[in-house]
């Protein structure tokens, strides 16, 4: 009996994983260079995917989120570097015919922020938690303009998406993107793709707050459709549980 058990769970799990994987088609996917790709997720949004090669961990690709309306844009997230950057800003602007009026960073790291200085050299306006501007300082980054405490909202006439930080986690000052009407959460590298099986880099973050912090977040927005990761495939709230797993491991 426990073996039909085990190997009904295996089969639940194993259909669960191959739908989510099978989702992700359904879904446009765009290939704007080598080295971004672009997918629609809905009328007003869209993840972006830039890749990079690295000596230590080979190529890694990493998510960002864009949302439209009316001819204006925000933007979640850059690429690592300021060429990749401005190969997603020129898309963003062409493609979509739209101008982007503003940008936020989930945290400080350069797979949030590596193309900073290029938006503000276009002259964008840059938002982020304070204690990710604390942290750019102290470290000589770029600096995002504006700042708020808690949390701050965000409007493209009509759409609206709150910023919001709910405590440390993979780093300390990571923040999630929630777009109500869509429901989708652009959740950064605190949560992890259903596939991974560890936290990856947490040096700079905070292990004992992990759990809390992603307790919070479930709490908060498990009415949420699309749940988007850092890194990897996006999918619902089953990426949630999956990272508190992970976290209490």
């Amino acid at each position: 009996m426990i073996f039909l058990k085990n190997i009904l769970t295996i089969i639940t799990l194993s259909f669960l994983i191959g739908y989510h994987v099978s989702s992700q088609t359904e879904y446009p996917r765009i290939t704007v260079t080598d080295d971004i790709e672009i997918i629609k997720i809905s009328e007003h949004s869209y993840i972006h995917i830039s890749y990079i090669d690295t000596l230590q961990y080979r190529r890694i690709a990493s998510n960002g989120f864009i949302l439209v309306n009316n001819g204006k844009a925000l933007l979640f997230d850059t690429p690592m570097t300021e060429a990749l950057t401005k190969d997603l800003v020129n898309w963003i602007t062409d493609s979509l015919e739209t101008v982007i009026i503003g940008f936020v960073p989930n945290h400080w790291h350069n797979d949030c922020m590596g193309g900073l200085d290029y938006l503000h050299h276009l002259g964008i306006k840059s938002y982020a938690f304070d204690l990710t501007r604390e942290i750019a300082k102290s470290r000589n980054l770029p600096i995002p303009q504006n700042g708020f405490s808690d949390s701050l909202t965000l409007k493209l006439d009509n759409l609206e998406v709150v910023c919001k930080y709910h405590g440390a986690a993979h780093s300390m000052d990571n923040i999630v993107a929630w777009v109500p009407s869509e429901r989708i959460l652009f959740a950064g590298c605190m949560v992890k793709d259903i596939r991974t099986q560890n936290l990856g880099n947490t040096i700079d973050g905070d292990l004992n707050e992990y759990p809390n912090t992603i307790k919070t977040v479930m709490k908060e927005y498990q009415y949420a459709r699309i749940v988007i990761p850092g890194h990897g495939q996006f999918g619902g709230v089953e990426l949630l549980k999956h990272t508190l797993d992970l976290a209490t491991q």
